[in-house]
């Protein structure tokens, strides 16, 4: 089921078992604490987080009777999913005893999880429920609700000037308005501008990489420049990650594998190392010379144009450079 129809549900009860998945990790850790606050169970609950999970220790918390009459609360945070087998077992548990509960918030793929659900079906005493990443709207909602709660005063525009800043990540937004509500007034836009550091630079990122996989790039761009980047920055740093992305092609080639250190002069976490030696051996040597020569003749003809006609210029930048890929 999707949000709307479990916060109809939980008016009338809370379920014994409950999957959350989907795009919106904030809301499957605001579920979470609302069980947590509703069973009185932050002191006494058993949460076992990703490397913590063990299936042995779930089961014997849930098949125990709780010590001072109070409540089994299991809950199990992963990116990996638990085995059907491990599931129905807890499920099982979860319903024998009117003081468990069992809360599974899976941190993977949401198509993924779809092979979960039928182990949480209404029939086994579960239930499922998918999120999606909100829109302006949804988000600014969310964030009204979290303002109040905590006595900060905000406005609509504030609010959504905040969740273009950062990206629409709802976990960033919460908790710089629990920062905000520290100076005890009311907060405007210049107030954000000012004290909240934008995710710009890694929105940045995020483009470049979402160009090399040849996925839709025109709403991020739209989005930095609401941000406030100005269209030769976002040249230079397109540049800059095309050059790496070129290092890490030369590399790999010569000596067969990757190494960020030799190639950057630094380390990169492991995963954002591997995710760049995935591009630049997607990328052909030809191709790469083609885009180079493609930046060099953007950033000429970016010079020269007036400033009415250089966000146009960047967007077609940008589409030419993605088909020589």
């Amino acid at each position: 089921m999707y949000q709307r129809e479990f916060d109809q549900r939980l008016k009338q009860f809370l379920p014994k078992a409950v999957l959350f998945y989907g795009d919106n990790n904030y809301l499957i850790d605001y579920y979470i604490d609302f069980f947590k606050t509703e069973l009185d169970a932050k002191e006494s609950m058993l949460a076992l987080y990703y490397d913590e999970w063990n299936f042995e220790q779930a089961k014997s918390y849930l098949s125990q009777t709780s010590l001072f009459g109070g409540t089994n609360l299991v809950v199990v945070k992963h990116d990996k999913k638990i085995p059907k087998k491990e599931l129905d077992t807890l499920i099982e548990l979860a319903n024998k005893n009117s003081d468990n509960y069992f809360l599974y918030g899976y941190e993977g793929a949401a198509k993924d999880a779809k092979s979960m659900q039928s182990a949480f079906s209404e029939k086994k005493g579960g239930v499922w429920v998918r999120f999606f990443e909100p829109n302006i709207r949804e988000g600014v909602t969310i964030l009204q609700q979290k303002a109040q709660k905590i006595g900060l005063d905000i406005d609509h525009y504030a609010l959504q000037h905040l969740m273009l800043m950062l990206n629409n990540n709802l976990a960033l937004c919460s908790n710089e308005l629990d920062k905000l509500a520290i100076l005890g007034m009311k907060v405007t836009s210049k107030d954000i501008n000012r004290l909240v550091y934008s995710t710009a630079p890694l929105a940045t990122e995020q483009l470049l990489i979402d160009l090399f996989n040849k996925k839709p790039i025109t709403d991020t761009i739209t989005k930095l420049l609401d941000l406030g980047e100005d269209e030769a920055s976002l040249l230079r740093s397109t540049q800059y990650f095309v050059n790496q992305i070129f290092l890490f092609h030369a590399y790999i080639k010569l000596h067969g594998h990757v190494d960020s250190a030799a190639i950057l002069g630094y380390k990169l976490p492991k995963q954002i190392e591997e995710q760049k030696a995935q591009l630049a051996l997607r990328v052909k040597s030809a191709s790469l010379l083609k885009i180079f020569e493609h930046l060099l003749e953007s950033e000429i003809a970016m010079k020269k144009a007036p400033a009415t006609q250089k966000e146009v210029l960047l967007y077609s930048m940008l589409i030419k450079l993605q088909g020589y890929l």
